[in-house]
């Protein structure tokens, strides 16, 4: 029996979760959080800060609330540390080389970092990987959770 894959979640899932202007994705991102509670999933401080720019600067969610959101997934999900240089370095590479978007190609990295097999995102391409680390597609066509996060969580 293989040992369950470790796994982050990307910043755009959580904005989802918190976002009641698309429901159908609201509620599958808040289906993932809670599942992805109760496996090997961290939170990176990347995905953390940007959700709470995203939520805040688009007044999705007042500061406050974006403030105890963090608080709160901060003492249910282990938080990786922070980018170290080597993360920070493989996303510059792959940013100058147009391989990735900077931040994703951090986020990826840092992934890696932490021991991160996978990460579920919205925005970044299924097939994409940096140093083992796969994306794994949030939700389906329908805005429901896809096979392979359900696979996972």
């Amino acid at each position: 029996m293989t040992s369950p894959l470790r796994f982050t979640l990307d910043s755009n899932i959580l904005v989802y979760a918190a976002d009641a202007s698309e429901p159908v994705r609201q509620a599958a991102a808040i289906d993932i959080v809670a599942r992805a509670a109760r496996r090997d999933c961290v939170l990176t401080p990347q995905s953390l800060a940007e959700f709470f720019h995203a939520t805040t600067r688009k007044r999705i969610v007042p500061v406050a609330e974006a403030a105890r959101q963090v608080q709160a997934w901060a003492t249910v999900f282990p938080i990786t540390q922070g980018a170290g240089e080597a993360a920070l370095l493989t996303a510059v590479e792959e940013a100058a080389a147009g391989r990735l978007q900077l931040f994703d190609a951090l986020l990826l990295a840092t992934a890696h970092e932490a021991g991160c097999g996978a990460v579920i995102s919205e925005d970044m391409g299924e097939h994409t990987r940096l140093n083992g680390v796969r994306v794994i597609a949030a939700f389906d066509r329908h805005g429901g959770i896809s096979t392979a996060a359900l696979a996972l969580l």
